[in-house]
């Protein structure tokens, strides 16, 4: 029985095993440790799934529980995937900011499993990575 748990104490190793597991770890830097640990720490929304002992998912977000939630990460361990698992961590997000609509970028290889499960795609979106400079 899968249980579900929202907080952001959590062992990190146990996270990073977790990233790993879900293929997730692919597109994290899970082997910098500080910054994944600065990632958990400082996420304001992070709802986990449990079969028993075991991290088996989780959605990472950003929010402020009135307009605007960023799903930045959710992952579910390959062996526990095709359960629901990860619809109800988005389920549980949402309904944990009810008033705010979720964000999130999607993976290529998912950008098909999101229409099927309610989003709607937006295409108007713009970034700045690390070492790039906003121009004058």
């Amino acid at each position: 029985m899968i249980t579900y748990k929202t907080g952001n104490d959590l062992n990190l190793d146990a996270v990073i095993e977790l990233y790993r597991a879900s293929t997730l770890g692919e597109r994290r830097p899970v082997d910098a440790r500080e910054r994944m640990k600065l990632m958990l720490q400082h996420a304001n929304l992070v709802i986990t799934a449990w079969d028993g002992d075991l991290l088996v998912g989780i959605s990472r977000s950003l929010t402020d529980f009135a307009y605007i939630t960023y799903l930045s990460d959710l992952a579910v361990r390959v062996s526990h995937q095709r359960q629901g698992i990860g619809k109800e961590l988005m389920r549980r997000t949402q309904a944990a900011a009810s008033q705010a609509t979720v964000l999130l970028l999607a993976a290529p290889a998912a950008e098909k499993y999101y229409p099927h499960v309610g989003f709607t795609h937006h295409p108007q979106a713009w970034i700045l990575r690390p070492g790039e400079t906003i121009h004058d």
